[in-house]
């Protein structure tokens, strides 16, 4: 009876663990994954290597980008240097006019009239301290004045196909008509990446602008907390490599930047973030929305090769060849993308699209045939790849003259050619015919008939 007891118990407890503790028992779920969502205006994350879009958060929204408007301003001065322009140890003197645009609201190195930089170090004024009055003095050595630069900038943007960008100052000052877009940040600084110089500015925590003929040395630490803990602490992210922070009243703020982690690179785009305090502690949401996006998108997405270029995805019809009537078509090369952790290669929809219904003879290996569009089950497009022979069909002479021959009488003109040569056949012939003596019977013409014919002469 114990023992019964003991295991009525057991089975009783086993059974009450059971129903409190259910996901102990279940087996391990998958992998999930989670969309994510930016508190701020507009958000924007691409992957750094293949320029695929993780994160898309109104990023064709006009907005007003602050101070990251001060990296189209470093791009111009580094295309002049690269250029030959100018240089970036040439020394440059700080003007009256440009000292004089600074306004009372601005971020300013504290530069003078007539105090003298090189472009450098002018640059790192720019990136670092953001400082206005450097972009002013930039503006006016690169194109002779503030408004031919801003001209230039615009020309820029469209060149590199911003098309919801408008500037009218090299600083970022808040002006109504001055305005962005995430996407078109991206594409600004994707440009300005390919100069070391950028990166290295970018990068950059603590500058020392040494003592210059109207200053002492000044020491100007990054507006970034991802990098640098110096302004504020608790967002400093070990994978960030920069790269620019904008505020204002009116934009909010706002950050783009830039992460490696292992094999993997991201670019990210804030703006219209905010300041939220909470318990007299305050975030500032550009940059640990940033760090979230950040590590959203180094966990959440894996590396996976979705299209094989051995692989034969369809077959396409054959004409004019003896030797085989039909080609296999593959992609053209190995196509792999980042897929959500909850996504396989298998997951996905291949929609192959064919040129034609049929190619013809001869056909040559790699020759292309089509193309292929990778989808998910949303109808989210991952890659669209060329499809190309994957073997060469020789042609066959006799197909290929009666081939020819048949799309010479197939043209409209053609036809009507052979028409007006046969109707002037048959007038022809008709006219011969007319044109021949009369037979009478037996086949002969009268005169012969007579002339053949004896005289015998007069009966009496």
């Amino acid at each position: 009876m114990k023992k019964q007891r003991f295991l009525s118990i057991f089975l009783a407890a086993a059974v009450l663990v059971g129903l409190l503790c259910p996901a102990a028992l279940a087996a391990p779920e998958e992998d999930s994954f989670e969309a994510l969502t930016v508190s701020a205006k507009a958000a924007l994350l691409v992957d750094g290597d293949t320029g695929q879009v993780l994160l898309d958060q109104n990023s064709h929204k006009e907005l007003y980008p602050a101070s990251i408007t001060k990296c189209m301003t470093t791009l111009l001065v580094l295309q002049a240097v690269d250029k030959g322009q100018l240089t970036l140890d040439q020394t440059i003197t700080a003007s009256q006019s440009a000292i004089d645009m600074l306004t009372a609201d601005s971020s300013t190195a504290g530069i003078k009239v007539g105090e003298q930089l090189t472009v450098e170090q002018l640059l790192y004024c720019v990136m670092i301290q953001s400082a206005n009055e450097a972009c002013y003095i930039l503006a006016e050595t690169v194109s002779g004045s503030v408004d031919a630069f801003v001209e230039d900038m615009n020309e820029e943007a469209a060149r590199l196909g911003c098309e919801n960008t408008h500037f009218v100052n090299p600083c970022g000052l808040q002006d109504a008509d001055h305005y962005t877009s995430a996407w078109d940040i991206y594409l600004i600084i994707k440009e300005a990446m390919k100069y070391s110089t950028f990166m290295t500015l970018a990068n950059t925590t603590k500058y020392t602008l040494p003592a210059t003929n109207l200053s002492e040395q000044r020491v100007f630490h990054t507006t970034n907390y991802l990098l640098d803990g110096w302004r504020a602490t608790g967002y400093i992210y070990p994978y960030a490599k920069g790269i620019k922070t904008g505020h204002t009243s009116d934009a909010g703020y706002c950050l783009v930047s830039y992460a490696e982690k292992g094999e993997r690179s991201l670019i990210s785009v804030v703006l219209g973030a905010q300041a939220v305090t909470t318990d007299g502690k305050t975030d500032y949401q550009s940059f640990s929305e940033t760090k979230r996006m950040f590590e959203w998108g180094f966990n959440s997405f894996k590396r996976t090769t979705i299209l094989d270029h051995a692989d034969l995805v369809s077959q396409m019809p054959v004409t004019l060849s003896r030797k085989t009537n039909y080609v296999s078509v593959h992609p053209k090369e190995d196509v792999e993308v980042l897929l959500p952790s909850n996504l396989t290669a298998e997951d996905l929809t291949q929609t192959v699209k064919l040129d034609a219904e049929s190619v013809e003879a001869p056909v040559t290996t790699g020759q292309k045939l089509g193309t292929v569009t990778v989808t998910d089950s949303s109808g989210t497009v991952y890659a669209t790849a060329d499809l190309v022979a994957a073997n060469e069909v020789p042609v066959s002479q006799i197909l290929l003259v009666l081939h020819k021959i048949q799309v010479l009488f197939a043209n409209p003109l053609v036809k009507i050619l052979a028409v007006v040569i046969l109707v002037l056949i048959i007038l022809a012939v008709i006219s011969h015919l007319r044109r021949r003596p009369k037979r009478y019977r037996g086949g002969q013409s009268y005169r012969t008939r007579h002339r053949n014919r004896s005289y015998h002469g007069r009966r009496r």
